[in-house]
């Protein structure tokens, strides 16, 4: 099974960079013409940046599955496939085919830029990106953990904070909503490409993909406030409490879920890819 893919820190799902790191690291996007204030917002949360981390972690998985799933069988031609199917290019135009331009009018957009742009907006933005780059590092993520586990013992106020700004974006649920969606497509490809000698039928797979909900329901807690921990350990109650105001909002609510929604799309449609792609391996067929 392919490895689960968390999505959200926040309101803005794990994204984020200032808006100058953002135009150093994201390609340019069909938005920054058809839609540029649409552009100019999602490049303010860094959802351009995303992506590329997105994209680099799953090209760099590519070992990790073949191992579980058809060991030695993969060799150049799997990690080619993988990457094509992770291309950041292809993350990006998905995504962008994905959201819905007409989501906020002018005024909000203008509203939710200033936010971003902010002081308070970009400090909040740069922790988070830093975090997540962070992640990738051997050893970091277990670290943090180690850290959330001492601040439970300790009743730590910020737990608080994360307490309400989690639960204002339903992020546990809807990462688990998503990963589920997500392993469900990965079985469809398998089937789809003939990885099993009989074809499984949609219940035994949805049975297969739901009886991993209290795993993925427990991963997706702890990496969630593990990494808002790192995320935010150099942000004031204050600041971070503009976050969580701004996320109860209409204009914020209606962001969150859009950002939601299209990156269920997109790894939705990534994951049955690698299925179909991980099938021809299991099989043996030629390529």
């Amino acid at each position: 099974m392919q490895r689960q893919t968390v999505f959200a820190t926040g309101l803005i799902l794990a994204i984020a960079a200032t808006p100058a790191f953002a135009q150093e690291a994201s390609q340019p996007a069909s938005f920054a013409t058809s839609a540029p204030q649409t552009y100019e917002l999602l490049q303010s949360i860094g959802l351009y940046d995303v992506l590329e981390i997105m994209s680099v972690e799953g090209i760099g998985n590519a070992d990790d599955m073949e191992n579980d799933m058809f060991p030695g069988q993969g060799g150049p031609a799997w990690s080619g496939m993988v990457a094509n199917i992770y291309a950041q290019d292809r993350l990006i135009t998905d995504f962008e085919a994905a959201w819905d331009p007409e989501i906020f009018d002018a005024e909000e957009l203008d509203s939710l830029i200033a936010y971003f742009t902010s002081e308070t907006g970009m400090k909040l933005i740069e922790g988070e990106v830093l975090a997540r780059r962070a992640f990738m590092e051997d050893g970091v993520e277990e670290a943090a953990n180690d850290i959330y586990t001492q601040r439970l013992a300790e009743e730590h106020p910020r737990l608080e904070q994360l307490d309400a700004f989690i639960s204002a974006n339903g992020l546990i649920d809807l990462n688990v909503a998503g990963a589920l969606n997500s392993n469900f497509a990965f079985y469809r490809g398998l089937t789809d490409g003939g990885a099993f000698e009989v074809e499984l039928p949609e219940e035994l797979m949805l049975a297969e993909v739901w009886g991993q909900e209290p795993e993925i329901r427990a991963n997706s807690t702890l990496w969630l406030y593990s990494y808002q921990l790192l995320a935010y350990d150099g942000v004031s109650d204050e600041d971070l409490q503009t976050y969580i105001d701004l996320s109860r909002t209409d204009a914020g609510r209606r962001l969150n879920r859009a950002l939601f929604a299209a990156f269920d799309v997109v790894f939705e449609d990534v994951s049955y890819d690698l299925g179909r792609a991980a099938s021809v391996f299991m099989t043996g067929d030629d390529i």
